[in-house]
């Protein structure tokens, strides 16, 4: 195969394992400094999960203060996130990349932290709308910042392991946000919740500023000054980075769903109540979630060193599994069994986060960290999301309609479905980034 049908030119590609402190630009931090930058950048990955789905835990008291139609709830939680995901989060990695992004990572915080507070001023839902969109546009730098302030900050042998730290606050946050979200709303009110989780997110802000230190632009690195929508497809050309964003596509049609359905199937399925079905998700998720980025980050560090290039066989191997495991879950009769049957499938979307994101780096290089993460997270949290849990929702009325019982065992063979895809796509994105990194 022709190499240069691999990487394209203007994006390059490089060996984290072979370019440990040759880039004059970076600043790699000690030890301990390492490990309070980290601490904040888990800490702002958990906030920003929390302001994301505090609407969703205080849902009802928002639809009853204001006066809300179940559509315009939908709204507020699904679409203003997509639309600002898709157009925002793009320019904000660029801004990462060939900038600062210590000051476009604080920017974002403050952003989303004031929207999160004036949310809870809110008297309408136009002026609740509003903010919401506001903090979807603050949250759409967030994740893509943080990979690029890691790539400048943290050694390369040692990045995985990074990542996984910063993605862990996915998990926590959640778990957070449902538990003690839930908790003071029922005692202080979803006003109050917003207020002070906007305020909470002002003092991260200090925090991050003064933890992550001077980070100027890069200059040593010959960087395209072409448009940033020219520098993403040319980077998605790259069949490396395309079977990344495939598989990233298909870990979107499998997540969304699962979380959308999964404890409404165990509640519909096995008569369990809704505090049992969401204490054995949400406990397992937590637990599946610290050991999917922590192991998969040190994992995935370790076969970087190894120098053979093949980087992403584990995470391919756990979707494979877990959609065999998933199918079982959703036809065997006992409900202690189904719920262990999905514990697969948990761990494997928490443990592909370091994998592949790291991946993407590799192939993107250095300078365009912030972009190929982006594209991560675009292809993963648009179509996935939008379409995954109509077309569950979908066959399962279609079931109902012809008395067909089970319709939404039937509507969730999805998940492992698009288990397989992604497992498939990484396979491929295997081969193809270890031909390109060991001639590096």
């Amino acid at each position: 195969m022709n190499m240069t049908e691999i990487a394209a030119p203007s994006i390059p590609v490089l060996n984290y394992a072979s370019s440990v402190r040759k880039d004059t630009d970076d600043e790699y931090i000690g030890s301990a400094r390492a490990i309070l930058l980290l601490i904040a950048l888990f800490l702002v990955s958990a906030f920003s999960q929390i302001d994301r789905i505090l609407p969703f835990i205080l849902a009802e008291s928002i639809k009853s203060d204001l006066s809300l139609s179940d559509t315009q709830i939908g709204l507020l939680t699904g679409i203003a996130f997509a639309l600002c995901y898709g157009l925002l989060s793009l320019p904000l990695a660029r801004a990462s990349d060939r900038g600062s992004p210590r000051l476009v990572l604080v920017a974002c915080i403050v952003i989303w932290s004031a929207m999160t507070a004036l949310g809870g001023l809110a008297t309408s839902f136009l002026f609740l709308a509003f903010t919401r969109f506001g903090v979807a546009f603050g949250e759409a730098g967030a994740t893509p910042s943080g990979h690029a302030l890691i790539a400048r900050k943290i050694t390369p042998e040692r990045r995985g392991l990074a990542i996984g730290i910063f993605s862990m606050g996915i998990p926590i946050g959640t778990m957070t946000g449902f538990a003690v979200g839930g908790a003071l709303g029922d005692t202080l009110g979803w006003q109050t919740v917003l207020l002070g989780a906007g305020a909470l997110g002002g003092l991260l802000a200090v925090l991050v500023l003064a933890v992550a230190g001077p980070t100027p632009p890069l200059k040593s690195v010959s960087v395209a000054r072409e448009p940033f929508l020219r520098s993403s497809l040319r980077l998605i050309s790259s069949p490396g980075f395309r079977w990344l964003f495939i598989g990233a596509i298909g870990a979107g049609f499998a997540g969304a769903p699962f979380y959308a359905f999964g404890a409404p199937f165990l509640m519909r399925t096995h008569g369990l109540s809704t505090s049992e079905a969401g204490l054995a998700f949400g406990l397992l998720q937590g637990l599946m979630g610290i050991i999917g980025t922590l192991g998969g980050g040190r994992w995935f560090d370790r076969l970087v060193r190894a120098g053979h290039g093949r980087v992403l066989g584990p995470p391919a191997a756990l979707f494979l599994i877990a959609s065999v495991t998933m199918s079982a879950a959703l036809f065997v009769p006992v409900a202690w069994l189904s719920i262990a049957l999905m514990v697969p499938t948990m761990l494997s979307f928490s443990f592909l986060l370091p994998w592949s994101f790291g991946a993407s780096h590799l192939v993107a290089g250095k300078g365009n960290e912030g972009m190929a993460s982006s594209l991560g997270m675009i292809a993963s949290g648009l179509l996935g999301p939008a379409l995954g849990p109509l077309f569950v929702g979908m066959v399962s009325d279609a079931a109902t309609a012809a008395q067909v019982p089970g319709g939404l065992s039937f509507g969730l063979l999805i998940v492992p479905a698009a288990s397989v895809l992604t497992g498939l796509a990484y396979l491929i994105a295997n081969r193809r980034i270890a031909v390109v990194l060991r001639t590096r």
